[in-house]
């Protein structure tokens, strides 16, 4: 059978499509030229599996996005506490590029606004051949596990129309907080907001965060699980600019977003999800973006408020048994939410087809979550469709009537033991 991740992604996209509400942000020269229809999701789990939907081959720039990595990036070189003396961690609940400090220690308010962003990337170590924007480029091409580039042009188009984010410069220096020619750090931080990426590259490095700083295609440990703590949570607190507290109650997913037309969100545990469409609102944020994350959050179980723990593993074992093995047993544990049915299906696909019965035993479960119930049946249904009977085992009858609706017919409720005497 064939996952059906990738169909309900689609599925995701289509619905979001027809609305074409916001504009370009068209005080960059360059991201005014660009194609509003652009459209593009693609998810990543724990494991290094990404499924992606639409425009997911075009590259945009990262905006805003490179910001909690460059600030994963100072906290992973120069520590938390150098960090928390330049810039803090409350939500400012104003505008990204709001000229605004801290009334008592004069530090921006927290790294994902301008006026933090600008500091924090002034607190990346560097060489005098090695710019700090280089080293945030290096430092995400780990992450997304391939090299990522500049868009020159944009970087250029960008420099032309950054009056404001110079005065925040020069404001920082004249507190003390930069020590450095504002000019340079600013230059740097807006060569940093032109890192090229497509939401696959997106997904990748959401899935670092989301696999607690372990890139999960290579193994490769790239940042301390104490940085991804500290810069989730400034993701939902600040993330979203003033529109955090809508975020949270309505998403609560770590996110953050790019003028672009970028949104990256990490569930911790789970999975990374990123969404590319140009056009934004009055905070800086995808229209289609915000439409399609809280959409997944609601339909896929995915808010971080919701709380249910996430298993390694959704497989307690898988045998053969009755007259000639033509039946094949998969014993399920633990919990059946998004990540654990992402995992099922992708070892149910590699079922081959035929007619050897395959029966699900749901006896070990503690808890199935509703979308675990519908990526389960999906499954049923697919792998019927491939010519298998298919029995769903729940002698514990922990299925609710509305998560069986349709399906009742494959559910039994005696013992796995008892049902399979029947085979022998």
């Amino acid at each position: 059978m064939k996952t059906p991740v990738p169909d309900y992604l689609k599925h995701v996209l289509t619905s979001c499509r027809d609305n074409e509400k916001g504009a370009l942000a068209d005080y960059i020269p360059e991201l005014a030229a660009v194609d509003p229809d652009k459209f593009a999701l693609a998810l990543s789990t724990v494991d290094g599996t990404i499924y992606s939907t639409g425009d997911d081959e075009v590259e945009f720039t990262m905006q805003s996005m490179s910001k909690p990595f460059a600030y994963a990036l100072a906290l992973q070189k120069v520590g938390l506490t150098k960090v928390m003396e330049k810039v803090g961690v409350e939500p400012s609940g104003e505008a990204f590029n709001q000229i605004s400090l801290e009334k008592d220690s004069n530090i921006p308010k927290n790294p994902m606004i301008n006026s933090g962003a600008i500091t924090t990337h002034s607190l990346i170590p560097y060489k005098r051949t090695v710019s700090r924007a280089e080293q945030l480029r290096r430092f995400l091409s780990g992450l997304a596990g391939r090299e990522l580039s500049f868009d020159t042009d944009v970087y250029t188009s960008e420099l032309k129309t950054a009056f404001r984010n110079r005065s925040l410069g020069y404001m920082l220096r004249t507190v003390g907080v930069l020590e450095e020619d504002p000019e340079a750090i600013v230059n740097g931080y807006i060569k940093q907001c032109s890192i090229k990426v497509t939401v696959k590259d997106l997904a990748m490095i959401a899935g670092v965060l989301a696999n607690g700083g372990i890139q999960p295609q290579t193994g490769k440990k790239l940042l301390d699980r104490s940085v991804v703590r500290q810069v989730l949570s400034v993701m939902l607190t600040c993330g979203m600019y003033d529109a955090a507290g809508d975020w949270l109650t309505t998403v609560g997913i770590p996110a953050k977003s790019g003028v672009a037309g970028g949104i990256i969100g990490v569930l911790p545990g789970q999975v990374g999800i990123a969404v590319f469409s140009p056009r934004i609102d009055e905070h800086g944020h995808s229209v289609r973006g915000v439409d399609i994350f809280e959409r997944m959050s609601r339909e896929m179980g995915l808010h971080l408020m919701e709380g249910t723990p996430s298993a390694q593993t959704i497989l307690q074992s898988r045998y053969l048994t009755g007259k000639r093995d033509h039946v094949v047993v998969y014993e399920l544990r633990g919990v059946l939410q998004f990540t654990e049915s992402e995992m099922l299906l992708r070892i149910l696909q590699d079922e081959p087809e035929g007619k050897k019965r395959i029966v699900l035993d749901l006896t070990n479960l503690t808890l199935i979550h509703n979308v675990g119930a519908r990526m389960l049946f999906e499954g049923v249904a697919r792998l019927k469709k491939d010519g298998h009977p298919v029995v769903v085992v729940d002698s514990e009858g922990i299925l609710s009537e509305a998560q069986m609706k349709g399906n009742k017919r494959v559910v039994v409720k005696e013992k796995l033991t008892k049902y399979l005497e029947k085979f022998q």
